[in-house]
C-alpha cells in the first residue's frame, strides 16, 4: 500500500489498520481494561508476539501532572532506536463519543502522528484529519524515543478532555519514494495496541485542585521595634503551574499585647503579600502577633508569626 505524505496519510494509515488482522473487531468496540491503575496514572499490558518482523508494542503507560500535561509511554523492546522507515501514530477519542469521530477507528477526535521525525496533531473535521484555523496550537506537543515512544500534549490541546479512550499503531518497513516522496507500505510491518478484538484503552485525567504554596516569609526588621514600621512580606505560588502570584486580596492582622494594630499597608507588591503596621511607642517588652492572608480565585494562603517588641 502506498501512503501519501502528509495530506490525506492519517486516513491511509486508518484504512490500512482497519483491514489489519490484529486489529479486526478492536477498534470500533468499547474499552479494554488496565494492568494497573494508580494517581495520575495508569499502565496498559498489549498482546505480544503477533508478527515476529514488526513493531511489537508491550506495555503502555498514559499519565498526566496537575498542569494537564498528559504522557503517552509507548514500550516497543525490539525497536530500540527510531528508524526513518517507522511510524507511529496515537488515536484520541477525546470526548469518549464514537459519534463525533472516525467511526471506523472508534470514534477518534484526534490522531498524533509520528513520521519522519517530526510529530503533528491533526482533528478531525468531519471527512478527514487536517490542521485548520483555530485548531489548537499543540504547542506543548514533544516527543523522544528511546526503545518506544514518548509522547507529552496538553489536555487543553486535546479538546481539554478529562476522559478519552485511545489506541497505538507502530509500522515500520516504510520505503520514502525519492521523486514523490510517499511513503510505501508494501512491505510494511505493524501492530495495534490494543489488539485481538479488546476495544479501546481507557484513561482518566486526573487533575488534584491547586492549591497556594506559601515559598518564603521575610519581616523588615528582623524584629519589631517600638515607634517603628515592621512589615511581613510572604510569597506564594499555585501548586499546579508554579505560577508567583502577582495579585490578590489581602487582609492582615497584627497585635501588640491584646491592642489590634492599623495596617499601614495591605496589598500584593513586586510578587509579595505586603503587609505593614507602625508599632506604638509604649509597647516595647509585648508581644507582636501578625498574620498575612492572601485570597486569589478562590484560592488562599496565610501564614503567621509572633515575635517579642523591642
Amino acid at each position: 500500500m502506498r501512503f501519501p505524505t502528509r495530506t490525506g496519510l492519517v486516513l491511509a494509515v486508518a484504512a490500512f489498520v482497519v483491514a489489519l488482522p490484529t486489529a479486526a473487531g478492536a477498534l470500533p468496540g468499547g474499552a479494554a481494561s488496565s494492568a494497573f491503575v494508580a494517581a495520575n496514572s495508569q499502565n496498559y499490558q498489549d498482546s505480544t508476539g503477533e508478527d515476529a518482523l514488526a513493531p511489537d508494542i508491550t506495555t503502555l503507560v498514559v499519565s498526566n501532572d496537575d498542569a494537564g500535561i498528559i504522557s503517552f509511554r509507548v514500550n516497543v523492546p525490539n525497536r530500540p532506536t527510531l528508524g526513518q522507515d517507522m511510524l507511529f501514530e496515537v488515536w484520541v477519542d477525546a470526548d469518549n463519543n464514537p459519534a463525533t469521530g472516525l467511526p471506523d477507528v472508534g470514534g477518534a477526535d484526534y490522531v498524533i502522528q509520528l513520521v519522519r521525525g517530526e510529530v503533528s496533531l491533526y482533528k478531525w473535521d468531519g471527512t478527514d484529519y487536517t490542521r485548520r484555523f483555530g485548531d489548537p496550537s499543540a504547542v506543548t506537543l514533544n516527543f523522544s524515543y528511546q526503545a518506544g515512544l514518548t509522547v507529552r500534549i496538553s489536555a487543553a490541546e486535546l479538546g481539554n478532555t478529562k476522559a478519552f479512550k485511545f489506541f497505538v499503531v507502530a509500522i515500520s518497513g516504510l520505503v520514502v519514494d525519492p521523486i514523490t516522496g510517499d511513503l510505501d507500505g508494501a512491505n510494511s510491518k505493524a501492530d495495534v495496541a490494543p489488539g485481538g478484538g479488546v476495544g479501546l484503552f481507557p484513561y482518566a485525567v486526573n487533575i488534584a485542585k491547586p492549591t497556594l504554596v506559601v515559598r518564603g516569609l521575610t519581616t523588615t526588621p528582623a524584629a519589631p521595634k517600638a515607634g517603628k514600621t515592621f512589615t511581613m512580606r510572604m510569597t506564594a505560588a499555585r501548586s499546579d503551574t508554579g505560577a508567583v502570584l502577582q495579585n490578590g486580596r489581602v487582609t492582615c492582622v497584627g497585635r501588640a499585647g491584646t491592642a489590634r494594630l492599623r495596617v499601614q499597608l495591605a496589598r500584593v507588591q513586586g510578587g509579595a503579600v505586603v503587609c505593614t503596621w507602625l508599632i506604638p511607642a509604649n509597647a516595647k517588652g509585648k508581644r507582636f502577633k501578625g498574620s498575612a492572608t492572601v485570597v486569589f480565585e478562590g484560592l488562599s494562603a496565610s501564614r503567621s508569626i509572633l515575635r517579642k517588641i523591642s
